[in-house]
């Protein structure tokens, strides 16, 4: 059976020596956020993700969700553990204080849900999916809705999910069929079938809040008329009881290659009573809402399950014993030396480490990012740290669940033949990984994203501002002896990214296809520079730490010695990239059709 250990000394690295969190204590949210109560708080989530959610993983893939009668029933061991989760108010970290919520800091509730992905990705879908759901509710609902539902989805007594994708479409939500007809109560009756919708239903909470994407009748074609809508499992009484069944209903549940422990369902929905939330016709704006928090947590997943299939590698690698090393016997008194001792492994290893390291820096900089939007009480700080976070939100989903599903595959390849069977548990976290790179919209559509839409937002203004603050830190440690090694990397690599930006801007207007052909290797070579430019940083604070003479120089010398590794072997792929990105899409698009 594997195990975790939350990475515990790598988060305060990054949050109290990196970014420095108490430096804003002045924010609203922050006040409860000091070093201690952050320290606290990830010791007592790393307790209940070590000691009750991780050991009812491997059992949760092997049973899996059952569906009888209509109804779905997780795995042994997972209401329970979703008990002590909730009793432990940990559903409601970051949630609106005025809704029962503590209010605390987007970067403590992104650190804890690494933990929860890492330690079982399917329990971590139905509180991940109630999080999206109260972000949009809190956004755009009225004041009637938010008081209805929002205390109880915050206290993890209701689950909330997302309703996007149908039979006939899912990035195209232009195409979804389902109708929402308007009743004289100012309800609406919404029928049609939704599908694969995460946590759709289970036994763990009593009600269950879906918000529906419908077009009311007489509506515009296409996305321009699609509205958002709550609809309760359960309807709620004016005291807050609970009353009827609504007319949403399981038709089935999904057999998946992965996260066989988190219920994917159909949803038929008949004459359901919903109610509107936000403007008619202004769905997509709501649900995007949802999207984008939801987008941020599944790039953390690939950070995740990266990190688990790392620690569990570095374990067997050690422990297993097969020949020699090539510069002379490590353990002559033993049989063999442990693999851990072979170049290529250590490669493996090597790269797995320094993605984790790595993405971790980038994921919770843009948490923070995020804190700063909603609370700095300056508009030009809060409108650059939006861009900021708009900007990443397609590459981190993007980039880190690739490179995450990379990394668990190099975690089987560490095991051998091993790694293929069941009982050491690395073939399910790449089972488990690769959904990361489809939902929530696949790679190549956050791609996309990035290079149709947020390069071009407000005329370029937040690639304009990336530029700025990557090559101002570039400039700025150039000639510093110390950090030139790691510096001038990440100043190639900005350099690529600028040259592929400026490509896309001379050659993908008259043709578009230049545009799409290049956008997934873009998108790679962002990740690759922004992930850089966080080891460069990282290695800036190792180098100082060490001169002020650090109690464990240990930690700081290894930070060092794996952004080494980063620059030399993983940041360099940024050349390899423009030069794809730069060929333009004439051998993409040779073929007709009729020719595949």
């Amino acid at each position: 059976m594997p195990s975790y250990h939350a990475p515990l000394r790598d988060m305060r690295f990054v949050l109290h020596e990196l970014l420095e969190i108490e430096n804003y204590s002045n924010l609203p949210g922050f006040e409860d956020a000091g070093a201690d109560m952050v320290d606290a708080i990830l010791e007592e989530g790393a307790k209940l993700c070590e000691e009750v959610i991780h050991p009812i993983n491997q059992s949760g893939d092997l049973e899996g969700c059952t569906f009888k009668d209509g109804e779905v029933t997780t795995p042994t061991g997972f209401k329970e553990a979703y008990k002590l989760y909730t009793e432990g108010g940990w559903n409601g970290l970051t949630a609106p204080a005025e809704y029962g919520g503590q209010q605390l800091p987007a970067f403590l509730g992104t650190a804890f849900a690494e933990m929860m992905s890492a330690s079982n990705q399917s329990f971590s879908m139905y509180s991940g999916l109630t999080h999206g759901a109260i972000h949009a509710l809190h956004a755009h609902g009225s004041d009637e809705l938010k008081s209805t539902y929002l205390p109880n989805m915050i206290s993890g007594q209701w689950a909330g999910t997302m309703n996007l994708t149908e039979p006939q479409c899912g990035t195209d939500l232009g195409l979804l069929r389902t109708k929402a007809d308007p009743q004289d109560d100012g309800s609406y009756k919404i029928t049609g079938t939704k599908i694969f919708i995460s946590a759709g239903d289970h036994d763990m909470t009593e009600n269950i809040i879906h918000l529906v994407l419908a077009r009311i009748k007489g509506a515009p074609e296409g996305s321009n008329g699609i509205s958002l809508f709550v609809v309760p499992k359960f309807m709620v009484n004016e005291d807050g009881s609970l009353g009827a069944r609504n007319g949403v209903t399981c038709g089935s549940i999904e057999h998946k290659m992965g996260i066989k422990g988190s219920a994917t369902c159909v949803l038929n929905y008949e004459d359901a009573i919903g109610y509107l939330v936000g403007e008619e016709n202004k769905g997509l704006f709501g649900m995007f809402t949802m999207m984008n928090s939801a987008r941020l947590g599944v790039g953390l997943q690939g950070l995740a399950l990266s990190e688990i299939a790392y620690q569990n590698a570095v374990e067997y690698t050690k422990d297993r014993r097969s020949g020699r090393s090539l510069s002379g016997a490590k353990e002559p008194d033993q049989s063999a030396d442990p693999i851990i001792v072979h170049p290529d492994v250590r490669r493996m290893l090597m790269t797995m480490r320094a993605f984790n390291e790595g993405a971790r820096a980038f994921a919770l900089s843009t948490a923070l990012k995020l804190d700063i939007h909603l609370h700095h009480p300056d508009e030009d700080t809060r409108t650059a740290a939006d861009d900021w976070v708009a900007l990443t939100t397609p590459v981190i989903k993007g980039f880190l669940t690739d490179y995450g599903f990379d990394s668990c595959n190099l975690g089987i390849q560490c095991f051998g033949g091993h790694g293929y069977i069941h009982e050491w548990g690395m073939e399910q976290f790449v089972r488990d990984a690769r959904i990361a790179q489809l939902y929530e919209g696949t790679n190549g559509i956050q791609s996309l994203d990035l290079v149709g839409r947020k390069l071009a937002a407000n005329g370029g203004r937040a690639i304009r501002a990336f530029f700025a603050e990557v090559g101002g830190f570039v400039e700025a440690h150039k000639e510093d002896d110390q950090l030139a090694e790691f510096v001038t990397p990440v100043g190639d690599a900005i350099n690529d990214l600028q040259q592929a930006t400026m490509w896309f801007m001379q050659n993908a207007m008259q043709k578009p296809d230049n545009a799409g052909a290049g956008s997934y290797d873009y998108m790679t070579l962002f990740g690759l520079a922004a992930t850089g430019y966080m080891w460069a940083q990282m290695a800036k604070v190792a180098t100082a730490k060490l001169a002020e003479g650090a109690e464990d120089p240990a930690f700081y010398q290894n930070k060092l010695a794996t952004a080494r590794f980063y620059m030399e072997r993983m940041l360099p792929d940024t050349g390899a990239l423009l030069k794809k990105v730069e060929s333009g899409a004439d051998t993409l698009m040779a073929l007709d059709a009729d020719a595949f």
